[in-house]
């Protein structure tokens, strides 16, 4: 059966610094047709084994602030001492070729991307508990004791703002986390809103006109 052709659904994923965002959404790009991961702009230094262009675009401050000012950003913040940003580029381009587009994306940018594109799907992941939060800042060993504190301060401001998302990923087990992300995607895919109906008159299944 031939699809119809449809616009790419975009996907905000937030959650507290830990909690394994990074992965999940890896994983559901890899695992998934017509699924993408947003390559978003940051001034952080790349992580050992990073690569430019493809975790994130790694670019100087002034180089950001330039990009700011021309309006290159859906959205932009400053998160943990360093600027973020997504940009326009990325979504509509995602759009018009009718991919699903994944953005792993800090609270403060996805309020303003739902409010700039209402059509957005927004998901929170949380995990079990706040001590295993913990234990996985401290294994992943990319943090000094410091900056894993005001880390572990930070998760709990973002949390409270977990009722603005439409829908909650428990991340104990990454397979189960999988198969929830999944059923979003593939539930989004099928709302009735998202259907095209040029597509269902030209194969038949609706009339050029309906009589009420």
């Amino acid at each position: 059966m031939v699809q119809p052709s449809r616009r790419g659904i975009i996907f905000i994923v937030s959650g507290p610094s830990g909690v394994g965002k990074s992965t999940l959404c890896a994983a559901i790009v890899s695992a998934m047709p017509q699924v993408r991961m947003s390559v978003s702009c940051t001034t952080r230094r790349p992580r050992p084994g990073e690569v430019n262009g493809r975790e994130y675009w790694f670019v100087s401050e002034d180089d950001f602030q330039r990009m700011v000012q021309e309006g290159a950003f859906i959205e932009w913040a400053q998160v943990h001492g360093h600027y973020y940003g997504t940009l326009w580029r990325e979504v509509r381009q995602a759009q018009e070729e009718g991919m699903d587009l994944v953005l792993d994306i800090d609270v403060q940018g996805a309020r303003q991307l739902m409010a700039k594109i209402s059509e957005s799907v927004s998901l929170f992941v949380l995990p079990p508990s706040l001590d295993v939060l913990t234990q996985r800042l401290r294994r992943r060993a990319m943090d000094a004791p410091d900056e894993i504190a005001r880390r572990l301060q930070a998760a709990q401001r973002e949390i409270a703002h977990y009722a603005a998302y439409q829908y909650i990923i428990y991340n104990d087990e990454l397979d189960q986390a999988m198969m929830a992300f999944q059923s979003v995607i593939r539930a989004e895919r099928l709302r009735t809103t998202r259907v095209d109906r040029a597509w269902l008159i030209k194969v038949g299944l609706l009339p050029n006109s309906i009589e009420s």
